[in-house]
């Protein structure tokens, strides 16, 4: 049976302390970190801790010693803590293996209270990275997207955003496209700059285009929407030389995927 997220705060509330007294650095992402950044007030139906890959054994270690259940979901980005059929996700990078969590979102982390525990949470530029790529047909975050945006593009390190998406830019510029259809009156948060730059590699993108080969990047975008490309000869951007995941990996999340989609 598929366990369940918890509709109460005591198991998250538990949860956040004892990763707190584990010592392992984290931060609180998901719905925590959307109302602390945009002050949207939906209700947090889960619990996203973010850590870097090296600290993620250690906190998993620290939970299963307290008596939780907890298991490497899927190997290249996803755990989980359970007690019973409520469950907390421990986070390390993103399904299509790209938005790997670095020292980086410590470094520009803010401090917040979180269930009366002190935290830190995540930067809005790194939440935008996440879930710029987040396209599946039951889920799209280009909302949220433009939700941070709103609220925090006055502040937003733009050159660090930039350096981000600095693979995939034209992602990103879908994404400010789609903030300046939906908030118009507010496009002067987006700095003439990052419109210049990111309309010059839209430029260069379309001119090298014809020599670009056989490719299709829709895999990075959703795990289960262009597997027919794959089946077609594509390759996947996902595997090295373009990406980061290993074919197991790559097995593993779309196996989960057919699974989902039939179930």
């Amino acid at each position: 049976m598929q366990k369940s997220s918890p509709r109460g705060g005591s198991f998250f509330r538990t949860v956040m302390k004892q990763a707190a007294l584990s010592a392992v650095p984290f931060l609180v992402g998901g719905g925590y970190a959307m109302k602390r950044h945009t002050g949207l007030a939906r209700p947090a139906r889960d619990l996203d801790l973010f850590l870097t890959p090296a600290d993620v054994d250690g906190m998993l270690r620290h939970f299963a010693s307290l008596g939780y259940e907890v298991e490497l979901t899927f190997p290249h980005w996803l755990g989980k803590i359970y007690m019973k059929r409520s469950y907390v996700d421990v986070i390390f990078s993103s399904g299509n293996g790209l938005v790997t969590v670095d020292p980086t979102w410590f470094e520009h982390a803010i401090e917040d209270l979180v269930l009366g525990q002190p935290v830190k949470i995540c930067p809005a530029e790194e939440m935008i990275w996440s879930k710029a790529f987040i396209m599946e047909r039951e889920r799209y975050d280009g909302a949220d997207v433009n939700h941070l945006l709103l609220a925090r593009g006055r502040e937003l390190d733009w050159d660090r955003l930039l350096m981000r998406f600095h693979s995939y830019p034209l992602v990103l510029l879908s994404h400010l496209t789609l903030f300046l259809f939906v908030y118009p009156a507010q496009s002067n948060l987006i700095p003439e700059r990052v419109w210049t730059q990111l309309l010059d590699r839209l430029d260069e993108e379309r001119r090298n285009a014809k020599e670009a080969g056989l490719v299709c990047r829709g895999p990075l975008l959703s795990r289960s929407q262009y597997l027919d490309a794959l089946e077609r000869g594509y390759p996947d951007p996902r595997l090295k030389p373009e990406g980061n995941m290993r074919r197991r990996d790559v097995d593993i999340w779309t196996k989960a995927a057919v699974q989902e989609n039939q179930g």
